[in-house]
């Protein structure tokens, strides 16, 4: 009898020792009993029973899957290549188990074909200028997929934009253009602005004859401070014609 306890003993913590399980901080353990959902467990140490029960245990930190290049044709129909990132996490390991065989391999495919129809939807100006905006709209229509294997997508990022190069070619002339028109624009508006200011000063002067002597005095001034070797002198009006009244004078016999 007592060597049947002891017998009855052993066995009883052989089982109770083999059914222990330990999970992570940031795993889950999926317990199913007899082929059917039992419950999640953990973290830490949980028990099931041995033979009956068996545990799947799930990963919950963030995964990063990188989408191999796809080739499609953005809505103004420009053939482009691109590729991209993308961050998820499983939030219900019960449904990440049960509805979906590989979840790594199911959300990897759901990326590649969203990807290919979202940037469908945008002009290339849109996919090339508004990246971020792009990258979240794919995100949500993944997430949408996603959401009942238990899977939430985190964030979408493109990594690369490949264009063709004739189209390379076409966007740099369209830059250059309107680098060009801008700097049109700039010199035009400087000239404007000065031919502003001179019509103001021409006024100013208009009223005030000494002003515009002053102006001529500065000049000389000016042109002095150079040291060129001539000096044109400009000469009031009223000089040159009482000079020439003078001359005039002059020539006549006495």
């Amino acid at each position: 009898m007592a060597d049947f306890l002891v017998v009855f003993t052993a066995v009883l913590v052989v089982i109770g020792l083999g059914g222990l399980r330990i999970a992570n901080q940031y795993a889950r353990g999926v317990v199913f009993r007899l082929g059917r959902y039992q419950g999640t467990r953990g973290p830490g140490l949980y028990w099931i029973i041995p033979l009956i029960e068996w545990t799947r245990t799930i990963d919950m930190r963030i995964s990063t899957a990188a989408v191999e290049e796809q080739e499609t044709i953005t809505k103004d129909n420009v053939p482009i290549k691109v590729n991209a990132v993308v961050w998820y996490r499983i939030v219900d390991p019960k449904e990440a188990v049960i509805e979906v065989k590989n979840i790594d391999t199911a959300v990897i495919q759901v990326a590649l074909t969203t990807l290919r129809t979202g940037i469908g939807q945008h002009s290339l100006d849109e996919v090339l200028k508004e990246q971020e905006a792009v990258s979240s709209l794919i995100q949500q229509k993944i997430d949408a997929v996603t959401e009942p294997w238990g899977v939430k997508v985190v964030r979408v990022e493109m990594k690369n934009v490949e264009i063709p190069s004739s189209m390379q070619r076409a966007m740099a002339q369209e830059a250059e253009a309107l680098r060009e028109k801008r700097a049109r624009l700039i010199k035009a508006q400087a000239e404007f602005e000065a031919a502003e200011q001179l019509r103001k000063a021409s006024e100013i002067i208009m009223q005030s004859p000494a002003g515009l002597e002053l102006r001529r005095m500065q000049m000389l001034t000016e042109v002095g401070a150079e040291q060129n070797t001539m000096t044109i002198v400009m000469m009031p009006s009223e000089f040159v014609t009482m000079a020439g009244n003078i001359a005039k004078l002059v020539k006549q016999p006495a």
